[in-house]
């Protein structure tokens, strides 16, 4: 068995800096834009590809999460795409059989985690960069800018190896939101998501009944870094003993549920997953119920 490149997870500039030009290595940026709902059912979003031409690490590649890498089929937002899809939209970026990938975004990590729990789901090595592109850029470490990244190379297709646990669909949070089947469900909205005090881009405000509240940004330190183990499992903690497994995760459509996905990754849990419909698909529905409040 071929030992993997990367260190784990979630990997710094530092590292990053002394294997951006190993060639078993793909350097992805994730980032996607979502503004904030002006009221509810304010809903846009757009690619980041213009922000990443901007301005990004050399020799990285754009990976759309509005585009090829979501499932247009689906009755929601940024639904993850078959494994087939996957892969396939993968290997264009250049990333093959035994190649690896660091995953960044300009937008706080969760485009970045997303990515990366996309990939984890089809067994492909992935990690998101610590901090992203602010990280990278305060350190002093070089950017580039312009589309005219090299071609990628032609690569065989991974082979996927599918983990059906990463995700949950919405009977499976329904039952457990019931009481009919064991889990606990969180939400990594910010807190105005989950009491409904604030405007929501989706068809209706709050949360899924029975579901925590452990907000995504709330486990990053003030420079978009992963809050350090000891306080990252405290904040976890004061949510989640080990007892309440398995976990649920979601938010408005699966993207900073990912990145809380990373946080309890990070702390050694492997009883999680992500609801992948959220509650942009939860909410069109006006038979499940939502709760206000916290």
């Amino acid at each position: 068995m071929t030992t993997s490149l990367l260190p784990g997870p979630l990997v710094d500039d530092t590292w990053l800096a002394a294997h951006l030009d190993d060639p078993r290595l793909v350097v992805l940026d994730a980032t996607a834009l979502l503004p904030s709902p002006r009221e509810d059912g304010d809903y846009r979003s757009a690619s980041g590809r213009g922000t990443w031409a901007e301005r990004h690490l050399p020799g990285s590649r754009h990976a759309d999460l509005t585009g090829d890498l979501s499932d247009h089929e689906a009755p929601y937002h940024f639904a993850v795409p078959s494994p087939g899809r996957l892969v396939a939209v993968l290997a264009r970026l250049g990333v093959g059989e035994g190649v690896e990938v660091v995953a960044y975004d300009s937008g706080g990590g969760i485009w970045a985690a997303r990515l990366w729990w996309m990939l984890r789901a089809i067994g492909v090595p992935a990690a998101v960069l610590d901090g992203g592109l602010e990280a990278w850029e305060a350190a002093g470490r070089p950017l580039a800018s312009g589309d005219d990244t090299d071609p990628a190379p032609v690569v065989r297709p991974a082979t996927p190896v599918v983990r059906p646990d990463l995700w949950s669909g919405i009977e499976d949070v329904a039952a457990i939101s019931r009481g009919e089947r064991p889990g606990t469900l969180v939400c990594a909205l910010p807190p105005g998501g989950y009491d409904g005090s604030a405007p929501t881009r989706y068809s209706r405000r709050g949360h899924i009944p029975g579901s925590r509240s452990l907000p995504g940004r709330g486990l990053l330190d003030g420079t978009g870094r992963m809050l350090p183990e000891t306080e990252l499992a405290a904040r976890v903690g004061a949510v989640l003993d080990t007892d309440d497994s398995p976990v649920v995760l979601y938010c408005g459509g699966g993207i900073s549920a990912a990145g809380a996905a990373l946080a309890l990754t990070l702390l050694g849990r492997t009883d999680v997953s992500v609801y992948d419909g959220s509650l942009e698909e939860w909410s069109k529905d006006p038979a499940r119920p939502m709760e206000l409040g916290g």
